[in-house]
């Protein structure tokens, strides 16, 4: 949070509303998005394919016709695909080029080819500009004095993935701080 912070003062200035041309200088934040999209991919399994033909994939041979379920959760929690995934790390998505628009498919939370969401663009951009915006007006503190290594981040495993238990904080206006 404090990285964040620090990012958005920086890029934005004090006391600055942010607006949608900020998002362009803001790579830290687009990266805890990314961090945070791979570890809680929102659509756990993604939209079902069917095989036009029989084909091998990594030593399978897929029947035609085969429906076929793909676990973007689980490629995106692979230890073989990345180094520590079940640390928040966002850095590591400064130091690459990997993103979530379907060309890196370690990293696909939105699909990929033909069936990749279509709203990613709008809601890229919205969630950096709402995000920032929170970040830059708000402190964020946990309910009863709760340190953040308290928190149960445990999802329910659904269509759509949800936290097992809501997330609790209280806003705290930076003006009051």
């Amino acid at each position: 949070m404090a990285a964040a912070r620090s990012e958005i003062k920086q890029a934005i200035g004090e006391g600055n509303f942010v607006k949608e041309s900020d998002i362009l200088h803001l790579p830290y934040l687009e990266a805890i998005m990314n961090e945070t999209l791979r570890m809680h991919t929102p659509a756990p399994l993604l939209v079902p394919r069917r095989a036009d033909s029989a084909t091998k994939l990594a030593g399978y041979t897929i029947p035609q016709h085969t429906q076929v379920l793909v676990n973007a959760w689980q490629i995106s929690n692979d230890p073989t695909l990345w180094d520590e995934p079940t640390s928040f790390l966002p850095e590591r998505f400064l130091k690459s080029d990997v993103n979530f628009k379907g060309k890196h498919f370690q990293f696909i939370p939105f699909g990929a080819g033909k069936r990749i969401c279509p709203g990613i663009p709008l809601a890229s951009r919205m969630v950096l500009l709402v995000l920032a915006s929170l970040i830059n007006s708000f402190s964020w503190v946990l309910p009863n004095k709760m340190a953040p290594q308290d928190l149960d981040v445990k999802a329910k495993f659904r269509l759509v993935q949800q936290r097992a238990n809501p997330l609790k904080v209280i806003p705290v206006p930076l003006t009051d701080m």
